[in-house]
Order: C-alpha cells, then sequence, then structure tokens
C-alpha cells in the first residue's frame, strides 16, 4: 500500500485477491512509510500511522497479514521489498502519478524477481480511460459526460477480504522480521510533539464522510465558501493519502439522494449541473470531487513537468513574461510568508491556517495563491514558493488537486482575464478586499490571526511567537 491505504472499496486489493484466489496463496498487506520522503514532518507522518492503526483494526478477523513497517532512520527499510519478494509470487501495488511514487515503483521493479502490477484506485475515470491533457474543466467535464457512464458499472468491492479463502500466513520469516520489525502502531504517537485536529485512517474519514453526507451535503451550496462555517466535506486529506475512496463517497451520497446510474443524463455539453441526476447541491460537490480532481490525476498522468512553469499555456507563460518586470507594491522573502508576516490581514489568517491545522479554506487558497504571485520577484519564484508551502504544511499537499490548484493561480485550466494588470498581466486577478465583501471573514481573522496563535514549526515541533500585524 502506497497510495490507496484502506481496505475497503480499493482495486489494488481486489486484484491481490483475485491472484489469492487463483494462485491458492495467502495475501500479505505491507505498508510502510519512510523516514525521509520529501516534505515529511510531524502532522504528516502522525496522519499517515492513523491510518496504518486504522487499518492494523480493520483487518484483525481477516485472512490477511497486515505487515506494517516504520523507518526510524533514513534508508533503514533498504532491501525490505526484495527480501518480501523473495517469497511471494506477485506483488501488486498501487498507480499514484504524482509526487516521488512514480518514479519509486519504477525503481522498485526492476529489483524484485517477480510480476509487479499497478492497479489504479485513484477516481471514478480511470488514467488511461483519458487519450490526452484536458485545457479546461468544461472540455474534461464533457469529456466525462461521454465517457464516464460506462465506468460507473464498475465498481471495488466494499469488502475484497471477505472472498479470500487461503490460509491466513502465520508469520513472516525470522530473517526478515528481525531486521525489520513490523511497527507497534498502538505506541508510535509517542513521537509526535504536533497535534492535529483532523485524525488519520479510514475510520476517521467515514466518519467525516457520515457527518458531511448526512449533515451538511444539503446546504453545501450555500455553506462552502463561509470560512469559518466548515460547510465543505474536508475529505482532501484522506483522498490524498487513500483512505477513503471516491466510490465510496459517491455510494454514500447515493444513498441519501435515492439515485441509480440510469439518472445519468447522456448529453455531452460540459454542463456542470443536471447531467448527474441529483440535487443542485449534490452536483455542485460531485463537481468538485469528480470534474476538478480527477482532471488535476489528467494532467499528472499525461505530463511530466506538471509541477513545472513550462507546464502552463501558453497564453499564460506569455502574459506573466511579458510583466515579470512590473513594479511590485510588496515583497516578501519565504521565511516573511511562512510566518504569516505580510501587511494583508486575510492573507495572514489564511496561511496561519495553513501552518496550524495543516489546510486552508478552499476559498482563500485562491487568494492566497494570488498573493503570493503578486509579492515575489518573479513567476518562478512565485511558484517555487507555493509549492514549498503547500507540500511542507498541507495534509491533502503533494497531491495532483493542489497541484491544479496551485497552477491554477498562474492561469492553468482559465482563459485571459481583461483589464491587463500589473504583474498579472492576462491571468485574473483577486483581492483581499473584494474577498472580505464576498464572503465573511471577521470571525475568520479573529479565530486565525497570527497575533493571537503560537504557530508551531511542523518541522521541528518548535512553537515560536509570531510578530504582530503591520497594518492593513
Amino acid at each position: 500500500m502506497i497510495a490507496a491505504r484502506r481496505v475497503r472499496w480499493n482495486f489494488a486489493l481486489d486484484r491481490a485477491v483475485e491472484w489469492s484466489l487463483r494462485l491458492g496463496k495467502p495475501i500479505v498487506i505491507f505498508e510502510a512509510l519512510r523516514r525521509d520522503f520529501p516534505w515529511q514532518n510531524d502532522r504528516l507522518r502522525r496522519f499517515v500511522i492513523d491510518g496504518m492503526h486504522a487499518n492494523g483494526r480493520s483487518l484483525q478477523g481477516t485472512n490477511a497479514f497486515y505487515y506494517p513497517y516504520l523507518e526510524s532512520e533514513p534508508n533503514q527499510g533498504r532491501g525490505l521489498l526484495e527480501a518480501l519478494a523473495s517469497r511471494a509470487c506477485v506483488i501488486v501495488t498501487d498507480e499514484f502519478p504524482c509526487f516521488f511514487l512514480p518514479r519509486m515503483v519504477a525503481a522498485a521493479s526492476k529489483k524484485v524477481p517477480v510480476l509487479l502490477e499497478q492497479v489504479d484506485s485513484n477516481g471514478l475515470l480511470p488514467l488511461r480511460a483519458a487519450p490526452r491533457e484536458f485545457p479546461t474543466a468544461f472540455s474534461f467535464r464533457r469529456f466525462l459526460q461521454e465517457r464516464l457512464p460506462e465506468h460507473l458499472l464498475q465498481y471495488p468491492h466494499a469488502d475484497p477480504l471477505s472472498q479470500v479463502k487461503a490460509a491466513l500466513l502465520k508469520a513472516l520469516p525470522k530473517s526478515i522480521t528481525t531486521r525489520w520489525p513490523a511497527a507497534i502502531l498502538e505506541a508510535s504517537g509517542a513521537e509526535f510533539r504536533i497535534a492535529s485536529e483532523l485524525q488519520g485512517g479510514s475510520l476517521a474519514a467515514n466518519k467525516r464522510l457520515a457527518s458531511f453526507v448526512g449533515d451538511k451535503l444539503r446546504s453545501y451550496l450555500e455553506q462552502r465558501n463561509k470560512p469559518v462555517e466548515e460547510g465543505t466535506s474536508a475529505l482532501s486529506p484522506y483522498l490524498h493519502f487513500g483512505h477513503v475512496s471516491v466510490h465510496e463517497i459517491l455510494v454514500a451520497i447515493s444513498t441519501i439522494e435515492g439515485w441509480t446510474t440510469e439518472r445519468v443524463a447522456l448529453r455531452p455539453d460540459g454542463s456542470r449541473a443536471g447531467w448527474w441526476g441529483m440535487s443542485e447541491a449534490a452536483e455542485a460537490f460531485l463537481d468538485q470531487l469528480i470534474t476538478w480532481r480527477e482532471l488535476g490525476f489528467n494532467c499528472c498522468h499525461q505530463r511530466k513537468d506538471y509541477d513545472q512553469f513550462e507546464s502552463l499555456p501558453a497564453w499564460a507563460r506569455k502574459t506573466l513574461k511579458e510583466h515579470e518586470g512590473d513594479t511590485r507594491a510588496s515583497r516578501y522573502s519565504f521565511e516573511e510568508f511562512e510566518n504569516s508576516r505580510t501587511h494583508d490581514p486575510l492573507w495572514n489568517a489564511a496561511q496561519t491556517q495553513l501552518l496550524t491545522e495543516g489546510r486552508i479554506h478552499n476559498y482563500l487558497r485562491m487568494l492566497w495563491g494570488k498573493k503570493v504571485l503578486e509579492w515575489t520577484g518573479s513567476p518562478r519564484e512565485a511558484l517555487r514558493v507555493m509549492i514549498e508551502l503547500n507540500n511542507r504544511y498541507a495534509l491533502d499537499g503533494r497531491d495532483p488537486n493542489s497541484y491544479s490548484g496551485i497552477f491554477w493561480c498562474f492561469g492553468r485550466y482559465d482563459r485571459p482575464w481583461g483589464p491587463e494588470r500589473p504583474v498579472f498581466g492576462k491571468v485574473r486577478y483577486m483581492s483581499s478586499a473584494n474577498t472580505a465583501r464576498k464572503l465573511r471573514v471577521k470571525d475568520y481573522l479573529a479565530k486565525y490571526s497570527p497575533g493571537h496563535l503560537k504557530l508551531r514549526s511542523q518541522s521541528t515541533g518548535r512553537a515560536q511567537d509570531s510578530e504582530p500585524l503591520r497594518g492593513a
């Protein structure tokens, strides 16, 4: 398990069960966490280990042998996969088109002596079902409306391990467990000095999903852009770490909506509403969950430079280049951005939420990115700052969907806008004053003002006082 870190609604686990039935062999579920993966910090590590603990609980009483492994030092697990593979018939793993995972799997495939299969459990539309990269959400949505219905009939099993007939493997060889002992997950939290209000794992994800569908879905349209109301699903971190499946979310929404696949309207016109045959609120949420999320996966699958400035559309690169030398009214260093030390209280509050909770309210995340572009020396510098801050601190960072959000601030999936402005050129502009007029931000500012909070460095766990705001 490297991306779809769950034991239900998982195509990769379905495939492993299929091999077990065909070969009459037991299943070993190997889930590990490296000590040195890029941008690792206590918050991310805690979230992943929460998920491992939940998987261990869920696998009790099944015929699958669960082997969780945690590195305490970098490279401590080197050679472990090869050792496991020497006793295996076949290896099944997850396909994920982003971060370091594609390189890791490619390298592993050259070292193991058995067949290694990757299985796509990322979304409703298989990555290979789309023949090209799509430049806009409209064009991708139109493609989905044409091609997605055939895939809605192919769901992973809710409980794939119920089919396993082979006897449970009693133990791994001592030559493996002596050198690489299984993690004792109950005690793993002792090493962490950072607390997160979000607990990781499939059990926590299921509770949040049930709460959203039961209590918040009906008011999603009215509440989602209110920063303090918590009107969104907050499922993004669980989707990123594979603790919940898009199929599982769709089933939960379908149940409360009384929906079946026959209600999908087969009209590929790119419209945002009306083609699912659900309520307006449900369709608005599904457009975010499926159209926008899987658009990001499409980009990362289709091009290797998804995280590079050169991946922006030509018009955006051109206009940003033309305005690269424009005077900036304000300029900030990475450290000032990181510690919420700008002149803008709303931006500082958004960054403080990122630092303290590992997330930014969905609407304010767009403003957050636009201001970084405005307050850095060049678009390339702005991109580096945004990727570093997002990947270092956001629980849902390092994900195709988060790269979509970052690059949208530079023109990806958008169109040229007028009037042409300094720094932005024809790239869409956003201001804190306009945002404050659209949204009620008074309570948000009070809650996340860095002057009222102790900021904690997620990489060191040390608390530090923030500087007071320097005016509006």
